[in-house]
């Protein structure tokens, strides 16, 4: 027997720099459908937030009263409405409190999932829509552990009991673009398929880096100065190089790291898997619609779903 969907109750957004997802939800906290766009907020002229999100879900919101969560850098101050940051320990409960309402132009309530902050003995460390992805992964039975959500700006995650208890944030993504094209090392990288050899090759040599990093990224201008990987190659090795030294940092001072979830759609999430099994490390995928998981849970804990 085919299983009925039941009738949409939330609409889910997740909108971020440089992308938009939004989800309708059903009762029980099934996507019913989604729609996407590369409209992240940094792409939205003006600002001019309301008619770009009228334009995308208008067909779910007219003739209903669905109440809307949206969350991401959307409410960051680059965004819509700058919303506080929570702190740890952070679950549901705590981010459905935290929710800051707007009417939209359109009159559609838009409820604001806050973001999430923690202080590390170096300074502050922030985040805007990962919490709501790591609060969905615990109605999947991924309550418990470590998680890593690959970016420009990735994240690593501790959740204890369905709640985020620290993160810590690693600016791999970012400082690889900056390194590959605005100095030297980028200068004999080519573009070509992806090398897995030479990505672990990097990684391992991250792993056991420790903190010889500055000096380990020379070695991607004079491994395929002297012939040692290919010039196609180079990239992926910076890349694992990267992400090696990445690992090692957020596993390093943890005692029992078990298996690793790792968050994320594209091939970047796919080049992690390869760097944790390098390192030893077991892990597993979350699947993609997580983060309307969370837009469920956070509603239903502020009462605004059944």
């Amino acid at each position: 027997m085919n299983s009925v969907a039941s009738e949409p109750a939330l609409i889910g957004v997740d909108w971020g720099t440089t992308s938009f997802r939004a989800f309708l939800i059903g009762a029980e906290g099934e996507v019913i459908d989604g729609v996407s766009s590369p409209e992240g907020i940094m792409q939205v002229a003006g600002q001019t937030f309301d008619a770009v999100l009228d334009r995308l879900i208008g067909p779910w919101v007219s003739n209903t009263n669905l109440p809307i969560l949206a969350s991401g850098m959307i409410t960051s101050r680059n965004g819509w409405v700058e919303t506080q940051y929570a702190e740890m320990p952070l679950g549901a409960g705590g981010l459905a409190r935290a929710l800051v309402p707007h009417e939209a132009a359109n009159g559609a309530r838009i409820h604001f999932v806050t973001g999430a902050s923690t202080e590390h003995a170096g300074g502050p460390d922030v985040m805007r829509g990962e919490e709501t992805q790591i609060i969905g992964a615990s109605s999947l039975g991924l309550s418990e552990g470590m998680f890593v959500m690959p970016g420009t700006h990735s994240k690593w995650v501790q959740v204890a009991d369905g709640k985020i208890v620290d993160f810590s944030t690693y600016m791999t993504g970012e400082i690889f673009s900056a390194l590959k094209e605005h100095t030297i090392l980028g200068t004999l990288m080519k573009e070509d398929a992806f090398s897995e050899d030479a990505f672990v090759m990097g990684v391992k040599a991250g792993l056991s880096g420790e903190s010889n990093l500055l000096h380990s990224l020379f070695h991607v201008r004079t491994l395929p100065l002297m012939g040692k990987i290919p010039k196609v190659a180079t990239a992926d090795y910076l890349s694992g190089l990267l992400i090696g030294t990445e690992v090692a940092a957020a596993t390093g001072a943890l005692e029992d790291v078990g298996t690793i979830t790792v968050v994320g759609r594209s091939d970047l999430s796919d080049r992690y898997e390869i760097a944790l099994r390098t390192a030893g490390f077991d892990s597993r995928r979350a699947p993609d619609d997580i983060v309307a998981k969370g837009h469920f849970l956070i509603a239903r804990a502020a009462g605004l779903v059944g």
